[in-house]
């Protein structure tokens, strides 16, 4: 029965969509008043509820927002983004492309291309990537905790190519520089001739758990071109972000 005016109380202020009130809440239900403060209180404890203004009135909490995402099937993210994305990608003239973070490791799951037909361009594919050496990856490494950054940085750091970073030194100077400009970049890290830019996409108190990202030959992606990128990628991650949470909070 508790459980049952829980879920309940959540649809509620769910379908709100704005901050809601134990008195709001009675009246939507008949349950008692004190009743209602309680359900609150528990939602709030549990992370499920929040209370922006510390009035009393909650909102859905980052907790729910964040069992939502986890269990968004990579289509669904995909659709939200595509069109940011595909947007980006004309005006880049360059693939952009979405990365997301789970199971400990960080994957591509969907790329946009230009539509240019005389355009040659990179698709970067899909799948995992490595954590020390792919600037999807390092956007997200390098804002996650310190403990899993010393998990990649003690882990085996594969050399992919002369310029990949293998050292601890290099690897943590690196996570650094993307904390303080917001963005990180590959040159030529996994495949010569080929650079890309990428900056996390923070979703809430939840933390970077996607990336946006850009790739392109190393002749078209030289250091100004990625550092304009990059600076553009940070704008594109915070709409990102809204189009990803606006996507889950409609299914809440």
């Amino acid at each position: 029965m508790h459980l049952e005016r829980l879920m309940t109380a959540l649809e509620i202020i769910a379908v709100a969509g704005r901050p809601v009130s134990a008195v709001e809440l009675q009246k939507a239900t008949g349950l008692p008043k004190p009743t209602c403060y309680r359900l609150l209180q528990t939602l709030q404890e549990t992370g499920l509820a929040e209370a922006p203004s510390q009035d009393g009135r909650v909102v859905i909490g980052q907790r729910l927002i964040r069992i939502a995402l986890l269990g968004r099937a990579d289509a669904d993210v995909c659709k939200a983004a595509a069109p940011l994305l595909k947007a980006a990608s004309a005006q880049f003239n360059e693939t952009v492309f979405l990365s997301r973070f789970r199971n400990a490791q960080v994957e591509i799951i969907h790329a946009e291309t230009p539509d240019d037909p005389a355009r040659a361009f990179i698709h970067p594919g899909l799948g995992i990537r490595p954590m020390h050496a792919c600037s999807c990856s390092k956007a997200i490494a390098a804002f996650a905790e310190p403990a899993f950054q010393a998990s990649i940085i003690k882990g085996s750091l594969k050399a992919y190519t002369d310029h990949t970073k293998t050292s601890e030194a290099e690897l943590r100077a690196d996570f650094e520089r993307i904390r303080q400009r917001g963005y990180a970049d590959c040159d030529q890290e996994i495949d010569i001739g080929i650079a890309s830019v990428a900056a996390p996409v923070t979703i809430g108190k939840i933390g970077a758990i996607f990336s946006v990202g850009a790739v392109g030959p190393i002749r078209r992606f030289g250091t100004p071109r990625r550092s304009d990128i990059g600076q553009k990628l940070i704008g594109l991650a915070d709409r990102v972000s809204g189009a990803i949470q606006l996507c889950d909070l409609a299914e809440v």
